[in-house]
């Protein structure tokens, strides 16, 4: 066993302070929208990056400061000393890495063709950098090659600003860089291919079989100042013949050369596509026109303006009102938009499709992660892109030899962590009044359901056990009593999508199974345990453990056996009546809250952020703090949700406390502060916590507003006496989405005691339907 680090057992300790690019909020007399740091994330396992990039963009133009670790998933860690150029598609706050195609380096001196060591920077073309800042829309950064860099995008393309000092200087494309990785074998990038046509316009692409096995991107690139030599590298470096205007094979590059890099700035805009050269040139033609640097990124600080406008506050702290925005920020980063100008995308089946023009293609979509707060927060304040991703994944269910999505990324099933938690987002979007052919996903979703030869990714594996044993063996498949827990919860989505496709007796039958939860939950020790095909359970059972035998296999997904006892969010009453009722129910919740946070050695990284053994720092538990108002003690939510709000989110780049993955940490954030939580997004309801502004406005689409008042709050008062509802007296301890997106005044009265408010049984949250008996 090991002791807990910094990450690990953060409450008390704050983070360290690191410098930032961008100062805190300044206090403000009326509720207004926060400024982001875009800095906040970079640091430490939060994986996110400072470039341009628009709201759900198709380009995320950025500085990459390594490609080989895991803390530079995104291609960028703060920590880091040197840059090695700027490319233009990267994902935010994953755990695992892809992207960075099209790599930008503009340098003076001898030519490089490698970046040489994070260590030693002077082995390569890495370039130490200093005046590095970023706003949304728009970042700059000086090189030690006098190098001033720019770069702001449009959706589909970036552009690039260089202010070379006076004296020959060039510019690397490196089209053979990407993420590296130890666990990746054979051929990674194939199929790859550079041209300049003789308009020196630049075009180039490659097929990528790194996270999206098979991904193809293709970009346009055109300069506003014409090179005096180009010369192109085929594998291995080797150059290409003199005078050639081209070049293929794997792992390419291409320099371009000028004789005086100095006077005006050299521009570069490049657009990118998924299916085609053609749809990279279209989106060069329509979405960068001339050579309008600066109007194209104050459009881009004004889209991010209007996006960021949907919540306004006033109170907390300056350094609080920043972690607001910058989380807001990264939680309109991703899906990312997949669609041509043209609106041709490359589908789950790897052809090529037209969408209509009211419903484009995403990619980038972190289900396992963002199903339970990222998209129950679109919803409320982004409710036509809500949507939109709706029904794209009606339309990838449809499309994919897999049916609903586990992790899709560009176009891929990477089958990435475990269940389809696709049917959680269409189902919640079904409940919440979203319009979407449902019953055009029924088919698929329900080979899923039911049909074990449907074909499994890694993430629906051991379904035949779970159909005939109710339950998916330790012994037989990985991670299994975590399987076991979120396919149930996949199960009572699925009884929704079945209902609205007419399949009455799917439902009925899914609803049943979706109790299957309880049969890897040991009522009489109070844990989810491991239990082998026999049905005995693991006799030599140890909560900490992350398995019955971790050098084969987890038992558990980023999670060991005291986190994964809650996993559980549809049937939270019988949950508890599984424990024995509330008080033993609330007493295993506070001994998962204070046990001694301590990890085994082999404990993944991901299991961060501890509490006890709550761990905020993966998705597995973001819910947890809520389920004390289920048992009636929501005191004790509103106690624990004020404490993770002010500990586990610093305005600092080491300011989250696990990967950000997709926005879902940061979702965490914005709907706790704001006073609520989808415990179960499917049940379209929030759980109250304990709201951290004085004041917030929430923009709702079709001009609704809600506004959420704590009276009397402070730091030292996270405790709910009263609420009332546009001025009537409310007792419920939840709201409704429904009532929600009509807008009104919430009012929280705050104290520094706990209070009886919403411990009724009437009063405490339903779940599975139906309210504690």
């Amino acid at each position: 066993m090991i002791t807990a680090n910094r990450r690990q057992l953060l409450a008390g300790t704050g983070l360290a302070a690191l410098g930032s690019a961008a100062p805190s909020l300044a206090s403000a007399p009326a509720a207004q929208a926060a400024k982001p740091d875009l800095f906040i994330g970079t640091g430490g396992h939060g994986h996110t990056f400072p470039g341009a990039s628009l709201p759900f963009g198709m380009v995320q133009l950025s500085p990459d400061t390594d490609n080989s670790r895991w803390d530079a998933c995104s291609g960028f860690h703060r920590s880091d000393t040197s840059i090695m150029g700027f490319s233009h598609t990267h994902l935010s706050g994953t755990g695992i890495g892809d992207m960075l195609d099209v790599l930008v380096v503009p340098t003076r001196g001898p030519l490089q063709l490698d970046p040489g060591k994070l260590d030693d920077p002077d082995t390569g073309y890495r370039q130490r950098f200093s005046e590095e800042a970023a706003e949304p829309g728009y970042y700059r950064v000086r090189l030690e090659s006098g190098v001033l860099a720019e770069l702001t995008v449009t959706e589909r393309t970036g552009l690039h600003r260089y202010h070379f000092p006076s004296g020959a200087g060039h510019i690397l494309i490196d089209f053979a860089h990407m993420i590296l990785d130890v666990w990746d074998k054979g051929t990674i990038v194939d199929q790859a291919s550079l041209a300049v046509d003789d308009a020196g316009m630049l075009t180039g692409t490659r097929r990528v079989h790194r996270w999206a096995k098979g991904r193809e991107i293709h970009f346009a690139m055109q300069l506003s100042r014409k090179p005096d030599r180009v010369q192109f590298f085929g594998d291995n470096n080797t150059p290409a013949p003199e005078g050639a205007k081209g070049v293929t094979g794997n792992k390419l590059k291409l320099a371009l050369f000028f004789d005086e890099a100095g006077g005006d700035p050299i521009l570069i805009k490049t657009g990118i596509s998924a299916v085609d050269v053609a749809g990279a040139k279209a989106a060069l033609a329509a979405e960068a026109k001339g050579w309008n640097f600066d109007r194209t990124a104050t459009a881009a600080r004004r889209a991010w303006a209007k996006e960021l406008d949907c919540v306004r506050v006033e109170g907390g702290t300056a350094a609080q009102r920043t972690i607001l925005g910058s989380a807001l920020y990264h939680a309109f980063l991703a899906p990312t938009l997949f669609t041509d100008r043209d609106g041709r995308y490359v589908g789950m089946d790897r052809q090529v499709h037209q969408a209509p023009a009211d419903t484009p293609a995403f990619s980038t979509y972190s289900l396992w992660d963002t199903y339970r707060a990222l998209h129950p927060l679109l919803t409320l304040v982004q409710p036509e892109r809500a949507a939109m991703f709706t029904r794209d994944l009606v339309r990838q269910t449809q499309q994919s030899p897999y049916g609903p999505p586990v992790w899709q990324l560009q176009g891929v099933e990477t089958g990435c962590m475990i269940g389809w938690h696709s049917v959680s987002v269409m189902a919640e979007a079904c409940v919440k009044g979203i319009k979407a052919d449902y019953a055009a996903a029924w088919p698929n979703i329900r080979r899923r359901a039911f049909d074990r030869s449907f074909k499994d990714s890694d993430g629906s594996l051991g379904r035949g056990y779970y159909y005939d044993l109710g339950y998916i063996p330790a012994d037989q498949i990985w991670e299994s009593v975590s399987r076991t827990q979120e396919y149930a919860y996949d199960d009572w989505a699925m009884a929704v999508l079945a209902d609205a496709a007419g399949a009455k007796e799917d439902a009925a039958a899914l609803r049943k199974r979706s109790r299957n939860y309880r049969n890897v939950i040991d009522p009489t020790i109070g844990f989810a345990r491991p239990k082998f095909s026999d049905g005995k359970w693991w006799a030599a059972y140890d909560p900490v453990q992350i398995g019955h035998d971790p050098k084969k296999h987890r038992d558990y997904t980023e999670a060991n056996g005291w986190q994964a006892t809650f996993l559980n969010q549809h049937d939270v009453h019988g949950l508890i009546a599984h424990f024995g009722g509330d008080a033993k129910f609330e007493a295993q919740l506070d001994a998962l809250f204070n046990a001694p946070s301590t990890l085994p050695e082999n404990a993944p990284p991901d299991i961060s952020g501890l509490v006890g053994q709550y761990a905020h720092g993966n998705e597995p538990n973001h819910h947890v703090a809520y389920l004390y108002a289920y048992a009636g003690a929501p005191a004790k939510t509103q106690a624990m949700i004020r404490r993770l709000c002010t500990e586990m989110y610093k305005a600092d780049p080491d300011g989250e406390i696990g990967n950000d993955d997709c926005g879902q940490m940061s979702a965490w954030f914005v709907l706790s502060a704001l006073g609520f939580y989808p415990v179960d997004p499917v049940s379209a309801l929030y759980v109250f916590g304990s709201p951290l502004f004085d004041r917030a406005e929430v923009k709702l689409g079709a001009g609704r507003t809600l506004k959420v008042i704590a009276k009397n709050n402070g730091a030292d008062r996270p405790y709910i006496q009263s609420v009332t509802w546009n001025g009537k007296p409310w007792t419920r301890n939840w709201i409704r989405h429904a009532e929600l997106e009509q807008g009104g005044e919430l009012v929280f009265e705050m104290g520094g005691k706990p209070s009886r408010f919403g411990t009724a049984k009437a009063d405490r949250p339903p779940s599975f339907g139906g309210v504690p008996a």
